[in-house]
């Protein structure tokens, strides 16, 4: 069972690239509602989300956006619904909700497939502050 605390949606991504953690921390920073939790693709959590939803890693390897009852929004849509509830200028985003997917993951796939070469990554998963630790799920077994 996926255990989210009540009125949070949990943000999974990739964690070994710097492009998405500092997503990540973006996020977190413009989160003033504090509405996201926070896990790695690669850990156990994402592992099970990953399973239960018949998500092919390979081709969704960077975001995915579970809300409960709503399910799981991956690459261009998860990354809008997301900014939606960030403060400006990261809400602006929303109206792109209009652009056709396939439009919107051919841009998103772009830098996605790009993410390593431009960006980097990173050996191990980034480990966040102790002053963030609790935006974060633990590992379930």
């Amino acid at each position: 069972m996926i255990e989210v605390p009540e009125n949070k949606s949990l943000i999974l991504f990739d964690g070994v690239c710097n492009l998405c953690s500092s997503s990540v921390q973006y996020v977190i920073e413009h989160d003033k509602s504090n509405r996201f939790v926070f896990a790695a693709l690669e850990s156990n959590l994402g592992k099970l989300i990953i399973k239960q939803y018949h998500i092919d890693p390979s081709k969704t390897d960077s975001i995915l956006l579970y809300r409960k009852n709503k399910g799981v929004k991956s690459k261009s849509t998860a990354a809008i619904l997301i900014a939606k509830h960030l403060d400006f200028p990261a809400f602006l985003l929303y109206p792109f909700l209009i652009v056709p997917a396939f439009i919107r993951n051919w841009v998103y796939d772009f830098v996605a497939k790009n993410r390593y070469k431009w960006y980097g990554k990173k050996e191990t998963c980034w480990i966040p502050t102790p002053e963030l630790q609790s935006k974060f799920l633990e590992d379930i077994s």
